[in-house]
């Protein structure tokens, strides 16, 4: 399969446990490449959010302490660089903070910005993989080089029991190249 299909399988694959919530800019409505991957999941498990990265983050960390395992959407880096502070020093420490008394596993997805056919500037196409492998201290950082790396990732993801987070890197080029 191709990288598209392997992330909308994916989603589908999600969107099957009654535990998972889609959130994000673009999730409910068309706006990003990944919004074409949820054009299969049902509209109640989909919460468009505006651009408020901050709070999108708060929010995933709230969901995954009741319970729910929220995929948190950021269409590029950038928006997700945004939302930082809440990743690493709340959601990434939970579990550390509360000597394990308390752990969230939410998934967070975002991608490298297309380069091609036009590049779109700097900002967007920024890849900080490395470095958030280097902050995070309990959420697994994973970066898709390849269509048959996506599900496994995704399903690892969800059915973790260790209730850690993950964190899933896409390339925007690969949605229609790979």
């Amino acid at each position: 399969m191709k990288y598209f299909d392997e992330l909308k399988r994916s989603m589908e694959f999600l969107a099957a446990d009654p535990r998972v919530v889609f959130m994000g800019q673009a999730v409910a409505v068309p706006g990003t490449a990944m919004s074409n991957t949820l054009k299969d999941v049902a509209p109640g498990r989909l919460i468009e959010l505006p651009v408020a990265e901050e709070l999108q983050m708060g929010m995933t960390t709230g969901l995954a302490l009741a319970g729910q395992v929220p995929v948190s959407i950021f269409p590029r880096w950038n928006f997700l660089m945004c939302g930082l502070s809440q990743l690493v020093n709340h959601l990434d420490k939970l579990a550390v903070m509360s000597n394990g008394g308390y752990k969230a596993k939410a998934i967070v997805r975002t991608g490298i910005g297309s380069e091609r056919p036009l590049h779109p500037q700097h900002q967007h196409v920024g890849d900080y993989t490395e470095a958030l492998r280097l902050m995070c201290k309990s959420i697994e950082v994973i970066r898709l080089d390849e269509p048959e790396d996506i599900f496994p990732a995704y399903e690892r993801a969800l059915l973790r029991d260790d209730g850690r987070s993950t964190l899933i890197v896409e390339y925007g080029d690969y949605y229609s190249e790979k």
